[in-house]
Parts: structure tokens; C-alpha cells; sequence
């Protein structure tokens, strides 16, 4: 058992959920700039109170650690990856995000997903950082990039971003990385009820609806254990401790902070293992009661 630095992209970290292994699938280190971007009340002296956060999700300073990761896993035969981060090759408004080139395909691969066998791609919005792998350049044209599987997502989610006066950069994105999936008759839209909706036998998403109006969160079961992946409803563990912390791109902030103690309020003190999608490494652990909120409790991965 060992954890993994927060600068290591070489390898693929794993967790055992039941009989189901889930693998972090590396992208990228955002910069430091991305925490007082993205979460602007999560201010350094805030950071700095929460000594749990250090040295795995901020550092002494306060400043944030936030990664761009997937996830990967095989359930009953199934093989799927939920999310796709921000993709390579792809004009981005933002510097962090434009025109990438990294080794995601090739991580993907070594950790038995290439993106021929992968059959099942979730998303759980439809943000650039989280659909930018679902579709690579060939020949000057965006193809998806795996042609085998289905893409999954909220109904609500693509009905609302139809109706949304997008602007240039948004409409850039959906060109590149979405629409292609949908002409090339790939991507399932899914109505989610309250309680959520069983895609297979263990795997369930679960609405999150806030940071976007059809965000879902992603439940895995295997043989009594459970593993849960937060997508955006959850950005940073200081949300643990603040709740209210919300990020400045929430379509619904107050929505987003109710989904967030929801979520938080029915992992609290279970055995629930929480995978968050922007969390630095170890990324994993549970939800434990704190202080009258939350704190993380980091958990070590399975492989380095």
C-alpha cells in the first residue's frame, strides 16, 4: 500500500472496491491559480485553519491542490470510464485547459482501458475539464474517441445546455467534444429520478444537480462495499469542512450547496469510499464527521 505524490503522472493508482478495481487515470497538475479561480471563498487563511488538508490537498501557504483525473474500472465485463478531462489539442478560453498534449491515451491504455475495448463512457456534466477526451483529432476532424462505447449523461444535462445562450468558447466546446458523439449516434441521454437510476447491477448515478442542473454523481457496489464518485458537486476536501464553499462557475450555487450536504450528510461515518474527481493525491478516503461539518480521511491506493 503506498500513496502517490502530487507531482507522479507515471503511474496508475488504484482502489479494491468488492471485486472491482477503480484506477485513477492521471491528465494533469492544474496550476495554483486554479483554487482562487474556481473556489474564491476558500480564502488562505481558511485553507491554512483545516491542518487535515495538509500535505495532500493544499500546502502550508493555503493554496489549493486541484488535479484533472478519470476514472476507470471493469464491472461484470463492463468496461468504463467515467469523465474524460479536458483532451488534447483543444482551443480553451482558459491557459491550463488550451492546446494540451499529454500522455492521458497512453495511461488510459497501460491500465488496461485502450480506447477500443472502453464500452462505456459517463459524464458527469458537460464541462470542458470533464468531456475533452471524448473525442480526438484525426485528419483534421474531431472523431470519438472510442468508437465502441456508449456515452452516457443526464437528460436534463443536455436539454439544458441546448436552451443555454453559449458563449464563444462554451459553443467551442460542444463542437469539439460533444456534438461529434451525438452525429456519430453515441450518446445516451438518461432521465434521472430523486433516487437516483441503475445504469447496470452496481452501478448507479445519482443526482447532484447545482454545479449544473443535470449533474450526477457516480455509485459503485461490489459485494457489500461501495465506492462513490463525486464529480463537480464536490471540487476540493475543504468543502468538507465549508459546505458553503462553492465554485464560481455553479449555474445554481445555492442548489449546489444543498446537493453537497446531501451528499456529504449520507457518506458521513460509512465505509463509503469517496473517489473525487478533481482531488489530488491519495484522492480517495471517507467522509468523517469534523468540528460540526466534515473532513476527509485520506485512504492509501492499492498499487503505486
Amino acid at each position: 500500500m503506498s500513496t502517490v505524490s502530487t507531482t507522479d503522472l507515471t503511474t496508475a493508482p488504484s482502489w479494491t472496491v468488492g471485486e472491482v478495481t477503480v484506477h485513477r487515470i492521471d491528465e494533469i497538475l492544474l496550476p495554483p491559480v486554479t483554487g482562487p479561480w474556481l473556489l474564491p471563498d476558500a480564502t488562505p487563511d481558511l485553507v491554512a485553519a483545516q491542518d487535515w488538508l495538509r500535505p495532500h490537498f493544499a500546502d502550508d501557504e493555503g493554496t489549493l491542490y486541484i488535479n484533472s483525473h478519470s476514472f476507470a474500472f471493469t464491472l461484470d465485463g463492463l468496461r468504463v470510464l467515467v469523465d474524460t478531462g479536458i483532451g488534447n489539442g483543444k482551443e480553451r478560453a482558459n491557459p491550463a485547459w488550451h492546446d494540451l498534449d499529454t500522455g492521458y491515451l497512453s495511461r488510459l491504455a497501460s491500465a488496461g482501458f485502450p480506447p477500443d475495448v472502453v464500452d462505456l463512457v459517463i459524464l458527469t456534466h458537460l464541462h470542458a475539464d470533464h468531456v475533452g477526451w471524448n473525442t480526438r483529432g484525426v485528419d483534421g476532424e474531431w472523431i470519438p474517441t472510442f468508437p465502441y462505447a456508449r456515452y452516457l449523461t443526464s437528460r436534463a444535462e443536455r436539454e439544458f445546455w441546448a436552451g443555454y445562450g453559449m458563449d464563444e468558447a462554451r459553443r467551442q466546446m460542444f463542437c469539439d467534444s460533444v456534438i461529434p458523439v451525438e452525429q456519430a449516434g453515441l450518446l445516451d441521454l438518461v432521465d434521472i429520478p430523486a433516487e437516483g437510476i441503475d445504469v447496470v447491477p452496481g452501478l448507479r448515478l445519482l443526482p447532484t444537480p447545482g454545479h449544473t442542473p443535470g449533474h450526477v454523481a457516480v455509485e459503485l457496489t461490489s459485494r457489500g462495499r461501495t465506492a462513490l464518485i463525486t464529480g463537480d458537486c464536490l471540487h476540493h476536501p475543504v468543502q468538507f469542512a465549508h459546505p458553503a464553499i462553492g465554485a464560481c462557475v455553479d449555474i445554481d450555487p445555492e442548489q449546489s450547496e444543498a446537493s453537497r450536504r446531501t451528499l456529504l450528510d449520507s457518506l458521513s461515518d460509512t465505509d463509503t469510499l469517496v473517489l473525487g474527481t478533481h482531488f489530488s493525491p491519495p484522492t480517495a478516503g471517507r467522509v468523517v464527521t469534523h468540528n460540526g461539518a466534515y473532513r476527509f480521511s485520506p485512504l492509501p491506493t492499492d498499487s503505486p
